[in-house]
């Protein structure tokens, strides 16, 4: 059921207050009243506070924040296993908001599937009728259920684990089960609540990278919520950083690591490996008519890493910027890329320099 066409989410507006009388606070809370005045005052929580995102479809959007910031909340809106006091979730140009109960029953059969913290799998079923339960529930005939989830299973890397039963798995491997379970059901929209953060490091980094490999086949609008900067970062096309149930920032990872809105954002990224996630054409200096290419070129959308790692293999020189269809974009030189590895502003310093000065 998964449509090219999808439109993606949009948030607006989206305000959460928890507790008994929170129709009532609503116009308080939209006019300033504090998270902290509206629970000392009148003993309820502000969860979400005018919350807009638009999450383009076929990208994952990360949101990031730390525990208590609204992020699981948020996410929940978008399936509306929580209801808002205020605002709208447009999935697909249709508000989630305003769905009656059977519409609202079909939209979670086939306009979206979760992937949960806690694997959320059946101990009483095997694998397999796990990763086909969601079509089951569909009503989708048995015999091509299993072909569907053989076929996921397989791409998750579990061909051959389908009779075994989850007490007998893995984290890693449970988790596996989750994502091939949410995949079977061929929703355009893939909910990602705290999935890997369960899992140890390296099998946390194995499932981020069993993901990217996946969507750039299927390209899900997939929601992926995380308290890890690291990993908001290799998996986001857009970020959103979440603190206390508002958006402090959004964009990408490049607009979030060189230019963090404020000093809670630059001081969840000073630590990151910005050669990593810095791409070659924030630092580089654009090309210009008459400029001379230099020996070593890269295409443009690479990181400094692979930038520096090509010139070390390189002839000495400057290093020229290209486009995929091999045009000259921009030149950079290896004191740019390595000062961009440790400095935050130099994107900003050499873009404003004119060719001549870096040359």
């Amino acid at each position: 059921m998964a449509d090219h066409d999808f439109g993606g989410i949009r948030i607006r507006h989206l305000f959460k207050i928890f507790g008994p009388n929170a129709s009532s606070y609503i116009e308080a809370v939209q006019n300033g009243l504090t998270k902290a005045e509206l629970n000392r005052k009148y003993g309820h929580v502000l969860g979400l506070r005018d919350i807009n995102i638009e999450m383009p479809s076929g990208a994952i959007q990360v949101i990031m924040g730390l525990s208590g910031s609204g992020k699981s909340t948020l996410i929940r809106h978008i399936n509306r296993l929580i209801d808002p006091t205020a605002g709208e979730v447009l999935v697909d140009g249709i508000d989630v908001v305003k769905m009656d109960e059977t519409e609202l029953r079909t939209f979670r059969r086939h306009q979206t599937a979760m992937v949960f913290q806690k694997f959320a799998l059946l101990p009483h079923r095997n694998v397999l009728d796990n990763t086909l339960f969601g079509l089951e529930v569909q009503g989708v005939e048995r015999s091509k259920a299993v072909d569907v989830a053989m076929r996921w299973l397989e791409r998750v890397g579990l061909k051959g684990f389908e009779e075994k039963y989850p007490n007998q798995l893995s984290g890693g491997m449970q988790q596996r089960v989750g994502l091939a379970r949410a995949l079977s059901n061929d929703a355009p929209v893939l909910l990602m609540d705290e999935a890997y953060s369960a899992l140890d490091p390296l099998i946390r980094t194995d499932m981020q990278t069993v993901l990217l490999d996946i969507q750039k086949e299927i390209r899900k609008t997939i929601v992926f919520i995380t308290h890890d900067l690291d990993e908001a970062l290799r998996l986001g096309d857009r970020i959103a950083i979440l603190r206390d149930g508002e958006v402090i920032q959004q964009g990408t990872s490049q607009d979030i690591v060189l230019r963090p809105a404020d000093e809670y954002v630059a001081n969840f990224v000073k630590e990151v490996n910005r050669g990593r996630v810095v791409q070659v054409e924030a630092i580089m200096q654009p090309w210009q008519a008459g400029a001379i290419p230099g020996r070593t070129t890269i295409v443009a959308g690479s990181t400094v890493e692979e930038a520096v790692r090509n010139l070390a293999s390189a002839p000495d020189g400057d290093v020229t910027v290209v486009s995929a269809s091999g045009q000259p974009v921009g030149i950079v030189t290896f004191r740019q890329l390595a000062s961009a590895m440790v400095n935050n502003q130099d994107a900003e310093d050499h873009r404003s320099r004119p060719l001549a000065a870096v040359l």
